[in-house]
């Protein structure tokens, strides 16, 4: 096949190089000096594995017209001029693997949705300041229809992606896939940032357990007014966060805490990362959405309002610098 990857960042990084290590053609697009740097030296990646490989860097999004399968990885505040400046490209399928349930929306926005699959990427990296990628967790990237249900280029599409080495799979429920993932990954995304420790580390923590049950559970209650069903999967198991007593569910959340710490000792939050590098965080359109949604239906979800105003103060001052930077 041939993949148009859009971002150069950890997911990009190792999206890329096993695409290209398995035979695929991959045109990464990427900019300044990560795309010097990767011009020279390639694609490496530790941690999970460990090997190099080198693929088509593309600067000019302009200079890519057609691809059998675009990959939207950049920042959810990056997609929509990153997805507009992608003036000639003409992709037969596209898919995100970004933060968040938006990114469908604004990828069926500038494609048409019928191009378009939905996707929840349970599997994490790290850009390390040398250029390389620590690939942390291998868990799985889910792909399948927006409408539901199962059709050959979603069965075909993450056979060849798992064949190439990141574990993938077609299913018939993308929507209640991803977003059971988001209502537990906005307590990982804040409290990443709040506490500046290890996944494993503070979801161990009793009191930040507590916080991330309740912010579970309140988001959850969000996706049953939009009448989404959940499932108990990755990272926090819905579910059960959500039908058990406020004990039972701290207790869940150090167990998986506890099962991070000891597969995956070094998993940071991207938002972790972004914090460590001074880099503006992805806070409104994931946060941020979920306080808006639920104002849709007057719902209050007291305990991810508290968090998202204390991660916005945090973020203001990395939007200064980083216009003062600019």
């Amino acid at each position: 096949m041939h993949f148009v990857i859009l971002g150069a960042g950890a997911l990009g990084t190792i999206l890329g190089g096993y695409l290209q290590r398995a035979g695929h053609r991959v045109q990464l697009l990427a900019r300044g000096a990560r795309a010097t740097l990767l011009e020279a030296q390639g694609l490496t990646i530790g941690g999970l594995d460990d090997f190099q490989s080198h693929c088509e860097i593309v600067r000019d999004p302009a200079a890519v017209e057609v691809a059998d399968v675009l990959i939207n990885t950049v920042k959810t505040y990056d997609s929509v001029a990153a997805l507009r400046a992608l003036t000639r490209l003409k992709p037969v399928l596209a898919f995100s693997v970004q933060n968040g349930v938006v990114k469908e929306e604004e990828l069926s926005a500038r494609f048409g949705r019928a191009k378009v699959l939905g996707a929840m990427a349970d599997f994490s990296g790290e850009l390390l300041p040398d250029g390389n990628v620590l690939f942390t967790r291998n868990i799985k990237l889910h792909l399948g229809e927006l409408g539901g249900g199962t059709s050959e280029r979603a069965n075909a599409l993450a056979a060849a992606i798992a064949n190439a080495g990141i574990n993938a799979e077609a299913v018939d429920n993308v929507e209640s896939v991803a977003w059971s993932k988001y209502v537990g990954w906005l307590a990982l995304m804040v409290l990443a940032v709040l506490s500046r420790q290890t996944t494993g580390q503070y979801l161990q923590d009793p009191d930040l357990a507590r916080i991330a049950a309740r912010m579970t559970r309140e988001t959850a209650r969000l996706a049953s007014h939009l009448k989404i069903p959940l499932l108990d999967d990755s990272p926090l198991p819905a579910l059960k966060v959500l039908h058990a007593s406020e004990d039972e569910a701290v207790a869940v959340i150090q167990g998986v805490g506890a099962k991070m710490h000891a597969q995956a000792p070094a998993h940071r939050m991207s938002s972790l990362q972004d914090l460590l590098r001074a880099r503006p965080l992805e806070l409104e359109e994931t946060v941020g959405y979920a306080l808006r949604k639920a104002a849709e239906f007057d719902l209050v979800l007291p305990t991810v309002e508290c968090c998202y105003r204390l991660v916005a103060a945090i973020n203001r001052e990395l939007l200064r610098n980083a216009g003062a930077a600019g």
